[in-house]
């Protein structure tokens, strides 16, 4: 059985996920992080690492296989597993990432809200940056060349490199928080040094799983358990 490390952001649309990894026959441990802005980066990426250490050390315990912990975020939380598989050690490196609409380009991102909020849902992205998230979570506090120099150097899109764990990108194409042209990015990126990337697109899906009701969006279940199954060679 394989252990399925998830790291949250204390959103409740996750049970769909919960559901769909316990009726496969996953083992999941849900790290939640709640602590900004009290607490914000890397203090978030840290915490990470300490749960998969743990994870690891324990693993006995819990009747799993160390090597087949996989990590899996959505939206900040699909950011924070992006980086921190982008910047793994021996000790910290997981087997696969599966990515919910996680942003992987911030800088980019940041100016696309900034230059064409139309396209996005700009009342959600303002209301986190009032309480400290969004771009503030990584110490830029507007986006001139210093802002915009720490956001580039916090995307996992720059730290891709050759032996790094294989990832699942999951996004909606209607995505108005963080736009869909994100994942391809980084599987483009991760492909031109050799490392594996699969993307499972969600036509017409917004950004959350739990507005995913109509029957066409459900494909992403089996998508996801097969491609898991897959990677960590389990039935």
């Amino acid at each position: 059985m394989a252990a399925v490390l998830t790291e949250a952001a204390g959103a409740p649309t996750y049970v769909p996920l919960f559901d769909v990894l316990a009726n496969a026959g996953f083992a999941w441990f849900s790290v939640d992080y709640r602590m900004a802005p009290e607490f914000r980066f890397p203090e978030a990426k840290d915490d990470i690492d300490t749960a998969i250490h743990w994870l690891k050390a324990n693993a006995k315990e819990f009747h799993i296989d160390p090597a087949k912990v996989v990590l899996i975020g959505e939206s900040a939380g699909g950011f924070l597993v992006n980086y921190a598989a982008t910047h793994e050690t021996k000790e910290t490196k997981v087997a696969a990432v599966v990515n919910f609409y996680g942003p992987v380009d911030y800088g980019l991102l940041a100016e696309q809200r900034r230059d064409h909020p139309e396209l996005f849902n700009m009342t959600s992205i303002n209301k986190h940056m009032s309480t400290g998230g969004s771009i503030r979570f990584f110490g830029a506090e507007k986006l001139d060349a210093d802002g915009l120099a720490k956001l580039r150097a916090i995307s996992p899109v720059f730290a891709v490199h050759k032996g790094m764990a294989p990832f699942l990108c999951i996004h909606g194409t209607k995505d108005d928080q963080v736009l869909y042209e994100q994942t391809p990015a980084m599987c483009d990126a991760m492909h031109k040094v050799g490392a594996r990337c699969e993307i499972v697109t969600v036509e017409g899906g917004g950004h959350g799983m739990s507005s995913w009701r109509a029957p066409g969006m459900q494909h992403w279940k089996p998508d996801m358990v097969a491609w898991l199954k897959n990677t960590l060679k389990v039935k």
